[in-house]
Order: structure tokens, then C-alpha cells, then sequence
């Protein structure tokens, strides 16, 4: 994975669940969203952000969750981000 630009934030250990996200996704091998470093930076400020983004994917809407995982998908694809 290429490194984001933030390279202070993405070197940060950081500590709770974004954190143990991020170590564990490592261990595996596995790809990861870059703002999980965000998240694991500073959890009291991105907190909201969050909390959120929670709400629009999963919360009440005419569109089943599943379509709006699609919907983020098709625009991360077309900006050239990972989902």
C-alpha cells in the first residue's frame, strides 16, 4: 500500500479499536482503509465522524444498507480508493 500523505499520523501507534484494526489487518496481510490512521490518531476528535458515518450507512433510509456499501464502493472505485 502506498503511503498516505500524512506520514506523522500513519507512523502514529495510536491505541484503541481503530489501532487494534490497523495492527491486526497488518499481521494478516491485509489491505485496510487509510483513514482508520485518522481514526487511530486522534478517536476523541474523529469520534463524531465516526459516529456519522454509522449513521448514514446503517441507519434509517429508503436504501437497504447493502445498496449503500455498494453505492460508497462504485464512487471509492471511481475516485481510485480502497473499500
Amino acid at each position: 500500500m502506498d503511503p498516505m500523505f500524512l506520514k506523522g499520523v500513519e507512523a502514529h501507534q495510536g491505541t484503541g479499536h481503530y489501532a487494534d484494526m490497523i495492527r491486526r489487518a497488518r499481521e494478516a496481510g491485509r489491505p485496510f482503509s487509510r483513514i482508520w490512521h485518522l481514526f487511530a490518531f486522534k478517536p476523541k476528535v474523529t469520534s463524531a465522524l465516526s459516529t456519522f458515518t454509522e449513521a448514514v450507512m446503517r441507519g434509517p433510509s429508503p436504501l437497504p444498507s447493502g445498496m449503500r456499501e455498494l453505492i460508497a464502493a462504485f464512487t471509492s472505485r471511481r475516485n481510485h480508493c480502497l473499500f
